[in-house]
């Protein structure tokens, strides 16, 4: 009478045992999958959730800044390049005259980030970082530029300038605005403007708080 195969002994494997072992190896292969799935979907829902530079927030911080400041605050009108005038300027006007920065539309929204495209690069001779906003569909777009130079600093890094372009073309006319903003410093508009059957006008206008003198 021979004996049955003994499985410890190196004889065939129990159907039970390999069948387990299948079962075992599937939920394997299914757990590492699902993994990798979860880890992917993190990554794009991070970069998704991922928005550009609060322009915006910035500019309002610096009016808030200023509105609880002792600078002494100036006013400057250029016409046409041919006519001047500087003025001194109440702290309590000051929200009002930088009201062309206050009223853009904040492209730190989700919304924009579709719309608008983001590019950064590193000038080393200026040792400027430089981030560019510009519109993918330009023409449904009032903005049609936005820049902001930072310089990489320790502890913190430093904003610079924060550089605007808009600009709106209808059957009212041409209006486009040229936009600086130096941050602890001043801030300017320059506005170029045609009406139909009209000749074209820039008016520049200039605030100063803190601007360093050119030497």
């Amino acid at each position: 009478m021979k004996a049955s195969p003994n499985p410890s002994k190196g004889g065939a494997l129990n159907p039970d045992t390999s069948l387990i072992s299948y079962f075992v190896l599937r939920t394997s292969y299914f757990l590492a999958f699902a993994v990798l799935l979860i880890f992917s979907c993190h990554k794009k829902q991070k970069k998704a959730e991922e928005s550009f530079f609060p322009v915006l927030s910035y500019i309002k911080s610096q009016v808030a800044h200023i509105d609880t400041s002792i600078y002494p605050i100036q006013k400057i009108i250029i016409i046409d390049s041919t006519h001047s005038d500087t003025t001194d300027v109440r702290r309590e006007e000051f929200r009002e005259l930088a009201k062309d920065f206050l009223t853009l539309p904040d492209l730190a929204e989700k919304q924009y980030a579709k719309r608008f495209k983001e590019e950064k690069l590193y000038d080393a001779s200026l040792n400027t970082v430089i981030i560019n906003y510009s519109p993918l569909n330009a023409e449904k777009e009032e903005i049609q530029g936005e820049e902001v130079l930072i310089i990489p600093q320790a502890p913190e890094d430093k904003v610079k300038n924060i550089i605007i372009n808009t600009m709106i073309n209808n059957r009212d006319g041409f209006l486009q605005k040229k936009m600086l903003w130096k941050i602890d410093e001043s801030f300017q508009v320059t506005t170029i403007s045609q009406k139909p059957g009209q000749p074209e006008t820039t008016i520049t206008l200039k605030v100063t708080w803190n601007e360093t003198p050119i030497r």
